[in-house]
């Protein structure tokens, strides 16, 4: 069996946390207008369309 002593992603070369964190950060504002922008156009929809 293998040693499962370290985490891998401490040890490895190249890890670039703060570009992680920027595109983390991007993705949760992505969502947060995107589920937004749908609840509007939904609401818009059931006042014109009906």
């Amino acid at each position: 069996m293998a040693e499962h002593s370290e985490v891998a992603y401490t040890t490895a070369d190249g890890n670039d946390y703060p570009a992680h964190e920027a595109t983390y950060e991007g993705f949760i504002k992505l969502v947060k207008y995107g589920t937004g922008t749908v609840v509007i156009i939904l609401i818009l929809m059931a006042i014109f369309l009906t």
